[in-house]
């Protein structure tokens, strides 16, 4: 998954540069903008996987446990 990522970040970074040497600023914006996000994601996903499962089950039993006493 973390690979579609990057593709898809790589493909909005190369739609932003066109749209930039065509001086629709607006476009390149928005493009950019998605390209970031979808870096991020890539990041996220790079993260999780990183994380054993031990410990994802430790924060959401403490997230369970919190949400009880509230």
């Amino acid at each position: 998954m973390k690979r579609v990522w990057i593709i898809a970040a790589g493909a909005f970074a190369i739609a932003a540069l066109v749209f930039l040497l065509r001086s629709d600023y607006d476009k390149a914006f928005v493009v950019g903008a998605l390209g970031a996000i979808t870096w991020f994601l890539s990041y996220r996903v790079q993260i999780k996987e990183v994380m054993e499962p031990d410990e994802q089950s430790e924060e959401l039993d403490e997230d369970s446990e919190s949400d009880e006493k509230d």
